[in-house]
């Protein structure tokens, strides 16, 4: 469960995203362009102590890149590469967001969500001690129905399209700018051994590949 707070946030994720995006290898639109959100989903950090968010967002009339996003209340070490920014959060206080493809409690999220289909967290505010539920903005599915193993340290993060994040016991590829509109990107055909998430969102009726886990 993601619970989520009705809060100020300055700069604004998407305005994080405005600067550090035109600097990626795998971006593919202007440098000076306004990124507007498609979708969004969310999976839950067991001890509570991470936001993971993945945005999908769009530069004009550019692709749909997939941003995986963690959101800590302290900077995460020997991660300077990974940071996007830092923002402040009305409630939470200093926030720093990394480039969730760095940081090894997104690599355990997103292997537990696709190897023990656990899916995508589901999301609520909280206001006076009342909790709604927030319809989310897009739907995740996996192949997956086994038992995901413990996801430790990270072996080797390769920023790419996709871009490929070793642990110490699963391999990871992560799509970066999802295929459309004549784009270039998705997933590599891995096999039918390899566990698949996948999205729906508004606009995108057909199940787009998003991450996948290798076999061994």
């Amino acid at each position: 469960m993601a619970l989520l707070h009705r809060a100020e946030i300055r700069p604004t994720k998407l305005a994080l995203l405005a600067a550090w995006l035109p600097g990626r290898r795998w971006y593919s639109g202007p440098a000076d362009g306004e990124p507007v959100l498609v979708a969004a989903y969310r999976f839950d950090d067991p001890a509570g102590e991470v936001g993971i968010e993945t945005m999908l967002v769009r530069v004009d009339a550019g692709p749909v890149h997939q941003v995986p996003l963690t959101y800590r209340g302290a900077p995460l070490a020997d991660a300077d590469e990974w940071l996007v920014g830092t923002t402040h959060h009305s409630v939470l206080g200093p926030r720093w967001v990394y480039d969730a493809c760095g940081d090894p409690v997104y690599a355990a999220a997103l292997a537990t969500a696709i190897l023990a289909g656990t899916g995508q967290a589901q999301e609520h505010f909280e206001t006076d001690g009342v909790r709604e539920t927030r319809e989310p903005s897009m739907t995740v599915a996996t192949t997956g129905s086994g038992v995901a193993p413990v996801v430790g340290g990270l072996r080797q993060v390769r920023d790419g399209d996709p871009t490929r994040i070793g642990t110490d016991t699963v391999d990871l590829v992560v799509a970066r700018r999802l295929p459309g509109d004549g784009s270039v990107g998705g997933l590599p055909d891995d096999g039918p051994a390899a566990a698949t998430l996948t999205g729906r969102w508004p606009g995108q009726s057909t199940p787009m590949p998003l991450a996948r886990v290798l076999p061994r």
